[in-house]
């Protein structure tokens, strides 16, 4: 899964954030196992490039979400009282994961809305999603209905954060599709 898409720096722990993208090719058949590494939120050392994290979201992506949409830091309150450093990461696959930035520890993994079907949710002890089998791309199944499309819930544009309001702010699609399967000779 090769970087297509934004970086962030953080000076305080020297780290810059990434995303890989999705596994290759897109017939899920062709490729058994998590494809690991793929689809996954990278911190690595700026000066080193030794990778001091990697959190992978979609294990065998097979609806081509890819994983390398905006990543924002930022300061926040945790439920102690206490400021974290985080990095927000509204995903193709209708997820937002919130992640400690210093080590990768996964703080949140949200819908973007109800509407998202292939994940029933996110593990947070494992950090897996947990997929519905209806909606996924098998070669012998007619999935209708996936949301979100292969376009993803949100897509590469910028997004941001504004402390003072603690919002972030962000384009959202509703997009679903159908998944058709068929063999070529």
């Amino acid at each position: 899964g090769t970087n297509w898409g934004w970086f962030a720096y953080d000076s305080g722990t020297n780290l810059v954030h990434y995303g890989s993208g999705n596994p290759a090719p897109w017939n899920e058949t062709m490729r058994p196992g998590d494809n690991k590494w793929t689809m996954t939120i990278w911190g690595r050392d700026l000066n080193t490039g030794e990778a001091k994290f990697g959190y992978q979201k979609t294990p065998h992506d097979e609806w081509d979400y890819a994983g390398i949409n905006f990543m924002m830091l930022s300061e926040q309150k945790d439920k102690d009282g206490k400021l974290r450093k985080l990095l927000t990461h509204p995903d193709r696959n209708g997820i937002v994961y919130m992640l400690d930035r210093t080590d990768g520890t996964l703080v949140s993994a949200d819908k973007i809305d109800d509407t998202v079907n292939v994940f029933k949710k996110v593990d947070l002890k494992s950090g897996l999603p947990v997929r519905d089998p209806e909606y996924g791309t098998r070669m012998d199944h007619l999935a209708k209905d996936i949301c979100p499309s292969a376009m993803g819930y949100h897509n590469q544009g910028l997004d941001s954060y504004d402390p003072n309001k603690e919002l972030f702010f962000l384009g959202v699609n509703h997009i679903c599709m159908d998944w058709e399967p068929f063999m070529l000779p």
